[in-house]
């Protein structure tokens, strides 16, 4: 069971395959173009427990790392809880030595849990990557099927606008395939209108 992974210098957390997500571009549907994965590298035949998420970090040099990431087949946020607890079990023994630590989210968080999580992040998180993915609801819907409908966009537009009250660094998130100059341009300003960045990424095919 694959719990920790390295690459490019950080070490990415893979803790959960839920997601309330179905995206077409997902790699859990096998298209794996560009992937550090094989397709079934990071399923998990069941959540590891935080305790022997614990004992994975501990088993490798964790300072070593440029930082880490909580990410994997599924939507981090769903174990939240245990990802605050195991970043405050590593700040008691790494103190200002644990590298910087990332969130790859869809930014539904608040929708999942039933509560606002933001406060919580403070002090703990440094960054949180969101896949903002589109420019309105409706294709993002289309695009990335959450269970919530069309709501889901607007809550991950909220998330974002109130993160960055206590992480430090907010990123959205579009790959550019299918993007047109005007969609871009329109995300850009969704970002900047929250205060937030934009990071474009390149769609690599292989």
């Amino acid at each position: 069971m694959t719990i920790t992974y390295e690459y490019e210098g950080a070490l990415y957390v893979n803790l959960t395959n839920k997601c309330n997500c179905n995206c077409e571009f997902c790699l859990r549907h096998g298209k794996a173009q560009g992937s550090i994965y094989t397709e079934d590298s990071l399923w998990l035949e069941r959540e590891p427990t935080r305790q022997e998420a614990l004992d994975s970090f501990l088993g490798r040099d964790v300072c070593s790392y440029r930082e880490i990431v909580f990410c994997g087949y599924g939507e981090p946020t769903y174990r939240l809880d245990d990802i605050l607890w195991l970043v405050d079990e590593l700040k008691k023994r790494f103190g200002d030595k644990l590298p910087p630590v990332r969130i790859n989210t869809n930014g539904h968080a608040n929708l999942i849990l039933g509560r606002d999580v933001c406060p919580e992040l403070k002090g703990r998180i440094d960054t949180l990557s969101i896949s903002l993915n589109s420019d309105n609801a409706a294709d993002y819907a289309a695009l990335c099927h959450p269970i919530q409908g069309e709501a889901a966009y607007q809550a991950m537009l909220d998330f974002a606008g109130e993160a960055k009250h206590y992480v430090p660094n907010v990123v959205f998130t579009i790959v550019d395939k299918d993007k047109s100059p005007e969609e871009i341009q329109n995300c850009k300003d969704i970002a900047a209108n929250l205060g937030v960045k934009l990071r474009i990424r390149s769609f690599i095919d292989s």
